[in-house]
């Protein structure tokens, strides 16, 4: 009997500063209603998918910004999405900016079972951008100051019949965050993001945004034999322009779904989570072909040592 998910990609378009978390979620709930109509089982919407990306602005008083953070979840304003989906039976994942009660600042996802039940909690662990104000920037990535990095890991859970791993933005782009999950069984990776194109420390990368966020993910896919989901918000918000080309990758590292706008748009993929084992009992059987004992670097040094 095979195991088969269907995966909704949910890309949101830009949210701009005025937005109300009111209308966001009503973009969420359509996404959601569209996701049902298609057959789906999961739905995935992106990074921080309540709010603007507020770390593009910095201010000297951070508890400024805690309209921006979420206390509880569900909270009062996102009930009835977790209501709506209950009512569906679909699951979904969503990412936020989480504020505990002792203060912590984390960019947050959850995963939440098709009977409306938060089964996973991932915080996100690889915090790029910058921690002090850069006023020659043209807009800011102030990720380091608004959040802090998690040192939970990263967690594979049992839901959706599958083996399930969360992961967020930056996380994407080190080898480390897949394999860690690979060496939990990870069947099924959800990762959402908010990428600028253009990039201000080398603006020579900015072209190739689209080629490194396929490169990374279609990598992380094949080299541990996993589905990964990646789900974008998009298009140009207050003035920044965000990568779309949200996508749904096979364990063999193939493309089988892409968003073709950065609006709104949901990508649907019939996901066989037993295609996992073609390259988990072959070329990635990690029990047979690692070599453990040759990889201590990778977790006793830190930076570039030249011996």
């Amino acid at each position: 009997m095979t195991r088969i998910i269907t995966i909704g990609a949910a890309q949101l378009g830009p949210i701009q500063r005025e937005h109300t978390r009111e209308q966001v979620v009503t973009r969420l709930i359509a996404l959601l209603r569209q996701a049902h109509a298609a057959g789906c089982d999961l739905v995935v919407f992106p990074e921080l998918a309540l709010t603007t990306f507020f770390p593009r602005w910095f201010v000297k008083n951070i508890s400024e910004t805690d309209h921006y953070y979420e206390t509880e979840m569900p909270s009062p304003v996102t009930a009835p999405l977790f209501k709506e989906a209950k009512k569906l039976g679909i699951g979904f994942c969503l990412g936020y900016a989480e504020l505990t009660n002792n203060g912590e600042r984390f960019n947050t996802q959850i995963l939440v079972e098709k009977d409306g039940t938060v089964v996973a909690k991932y915080r996100k662990v690889h915090i790029p951008g910058h921690e002090e104000h850069e006023p020659d920037r043209a807009f800011q990535h102030a990720e380091r100051y608004y959040f802090t990095p998690s040192n939970e890991g990263f967690g594979v859970w049992n839901a959706f019949g599958s083996r399930v791993g969360m992961m967020i933005c930056n996380d994407r782009r080190w080898p480390e965050s897949y394999r860690v999950m690979g060496l939990q069984g990870v069947e099924l990776i959800l990762c959402g993001y908010n990428t600028p194109i253009h990039y201000i420390p080398d603006p020579s990368q900015d072209i190739l945004q689209g080629f490194h966020n396929a490169l990374v993910m279609q990598s992380g896919a094949y080299q541990n034999g996993t589905w990964v989901v990646g789900v974008a918000k998009a298009g140009v918000e207050e003035g920044v322009d965000s990568l779309g080309q949200s996508m749904i990758v096979a364990p063999s590292g193939q493309i089988i779904a892409q968003a073709l706008t950065t609006d709104d748009e949901l990508l649907v993929a019939h996901c066989d989570m037993d295609w996992c084992q073609k390259y988990t009992k072959t070329l990635f059987d990690f029990d047979r072909y690692r070599r453990p004992e040759v990889y201590t670097r990778i977790t006793a040094q830190r930076g570039v040592e030249l011996d």
